[in-house]
């Protein structure tokens, strides 16, 4: 299954023959109608190209937190940015909610929107210390939040698996295949072209870039990669960021009693204090939804399935120890996809080509609703001239992934040593 979000609708015809516009957009994602939508605003004739359909991938797969996480953590953000960008970068993704919030009720966007925020939450007291430094750092960058102590936790009904936590009311929780959908409606209104089934066989730089696909080409002042963990496969970007592979799984709809064993009222998003993070939400039909952790990455080009049979089976293992009480619930699906992911864990905005016209915004690392929603803005700024809170991006020097085999054998030791911190914990939490 690609994604249990998403029933496409009736597609829009492939290209075929010649089109001449000011902004060819490569990728129908949460980028790219987004771009879609601030060029149109902007007056730019705008041709959006999609390989397959709108939202294949990440957009229409994700878990549907809307949160203002960016980079690996807040204490990283300002150790690697120091305090005035990581302000900046926070502004940013905390404009990126806001926008989402502003698209959902400019274009009446019925998503499921629940603005419930997010409890990043503890397992155990070996992550407290982690934890705390989070919390002392969001206080610090002026980030509103509340650490929550076992008393606060058992006040908002968080589910007992939480030992310490901090909750941002900022953003929550939405249908995220609905939303694009929505997205897509208002960008085909706007007089965006959206061309699906549309893949792109070559990218020529030019004054004026000449997209190849197999029915035709398309002239522009400008391209726009919109394409995240696909743009390596268009020959570019190859050392920005790294493809992974993340899981999610949904359960089917937890009876009255089952809620009454729960709890969690509140509906809040949940995130753990971990490495690499487990996240679980309630669905809008009552189901539980869950996954991220074991995440896999591919050598070199190298594509994953997007399901793998063992990690299927280990991140139900770690939802039973989680959620004990819901012995009795069944996973109903499992499905999963690529993300882009860079070294620094922060975004790729910029600009590249002999001529500076083909831009990029991509390598959201797994958060990407606020700012891919955002990234239209950003790159209707670069186009435009105009400096913009995307400047907080696009003005810094990203880190160069190395090539294989080295790349590959880097993110081993990484994974392994973060999975060694996670497992401790996991270890100590089982035994409590």
């Amino acid at each position: 299954m690609a994604s249990p979000w998403l029933a496409p609708p009736a597609l829009q015809r492939p290209l075929q023959g010649e089109r001449e516009v000011d902004v060819a957009v490569i990728g129908a994602g949460l980028t790219g109608l987004s771009s879609a939508l601030a060029l149109r605003r902007d007056g730019l004739s705008v041709a959006l190209l999609e390989a397959r359909y709108a939202g294949f991938g990440a957009s229409g797969r994700n878990a549907g937190h809307l949160t203002s996480a960016i980079g690996k953590d807040l204490p990283s953000l300002l150790r690697l940015q120091g305090r005035e960008r990581a302000k900046l970068l926070l502004g940013l993704v905390q404009r990126g909610i806001h926008c989402v919030e502003e698209r959902i009720r400019e274009h009446s966007i019925d998503c499921d929107y629940e603005p419930v925020g997010t409890v990043v939450t503890a397992v155990h007291r070996r992550q407290h210390a982690r934890l705390e430094r989070a919390a002392r750092a969001a206080q610090d960058l002026g980030v509103c939040g509340e650490l929550l102590d076992a008393a606060a936790l058992d006040a908002r009904a968080i589910p007992r698996f939480a030992t310490l936590g901090w909750f941002e009311p900022l953003g929550g929780v939405l249908d995220p295949g609905r939303y694009l959908l929505g997205l897509r409606r208002a960008a085909l209104a706007a007089g965006a072209e959206l061309f699906e089934q549309t893949p792109v066989l070559a990218l020529e730089d030019a004054e004026r870039v000449l997209v190849r696909t197999p029915g035709g080409r398309v002239r522009a002042r400008f391209a726009v990669l919109a394409t995240n963990a696909y743009t390596p496969e268009l020959g570019r970007l190859r050392r920005a960021g790294l493809r992974l592979q993340v899981q999610l799984f949904r359960s089917e709809p937890l009876s009255d009693a089952q809620r009454a064993r729960l709890g969690w009222s509140g509906r809040e998003g949940l995130y753990t204090a971990h490495e690499e993070l487990e996240s679980y939400r309630w669905t809008a039909d009552g189901r539980i939804l869950g996954g991220a952790k074991f995440v896999r990455a591919g050598f070199g080009r190298s594509r994953l399935a997007d399901v793998d049979a063992r990690t299927s089976a280990r991140l139900e293992a770690v939802f039973r120890a989680r959620f004990p009480e819901l012995g009795d619930l069944a996973i109903r699906e499992h499905w999963g996809g690529p993300i882009f992911l860079a070294l620094d864990f922060l975004p790729r905005v910029g600009r590249g080509g002999r001529h500076g016209n083909v831009l990029h915004a991509l390598a959201w690392a797994g958060h990407g609703i606020p700012l891919a929603s955002y990234a239209g803005e950003m790159l209707a700024d670069l186009i435009g001239g105009r400096e913009g809170p995307g400047a907080a991006l696009w003005s810094r020097r990203g880190w160069r992934l190395p090539p294989e085999p080295l790349r590959f054998g880097i993110y081993k030791a990484i994974e392994g040593a973060l999975r060694r911190v996670d497992a401790r914990a996991d270890r100590d939490a089982r035994g409590r």
